[in-house]
């Protein structure tokens, strides 16, 4: 059984700081690509980061540089580094993957940014 963790959010001020982790059971995380998206209220969900297999890395262009996304094989988790946050970043944040035909999302973790 397939299933992703998304923790590390909360509250911070803006031009604050957070790490978001996910991680994963039931599946080998080195073996996909994974993303980590946001939902704020009445928006679409944002792809905010994205990395393969071969840990090339993709942001958002909005991001301006904020967000690092990595990988730990050994913990089979991927994080999301945010730095320098602002009130707009705040959404409910979640990682996800793609593993042959089916997509599993985590729960998400909050984070709201205000001051």
């Amino acid at each position: 059984q397939v299933q992703l963790v998304a923790s590390g959010g909360g509250d911070v001020q803006p031009g604050g700081s957070l790490t978001l982790s996910c991680v994963a059971s039931g599946i080998d995380f080195r073996r996909h690509l994974v993303n980590w998206f946001r939902q704020a209220p009445e928006k679409e969900r944002e792809l905010v980061a994205a990395i393969t297999t071969s840990n090339i890395t993709k942001y958002a262009e909005s991001l301006e540089g904020r967000f690092t996304i990595s990988r730990e094989s050994a913990k089979n988790a991927v994080y999301l580094q945010m730095n320098n946050l602002k009130p707009e970043d705040t959404a409910l944040y979640y990682c996800a993957v793609r593993a042959g035909s089916k997509n599993f999302d985590a729960q998400g973790t909050q984070v709201t940014v205000s001051s």
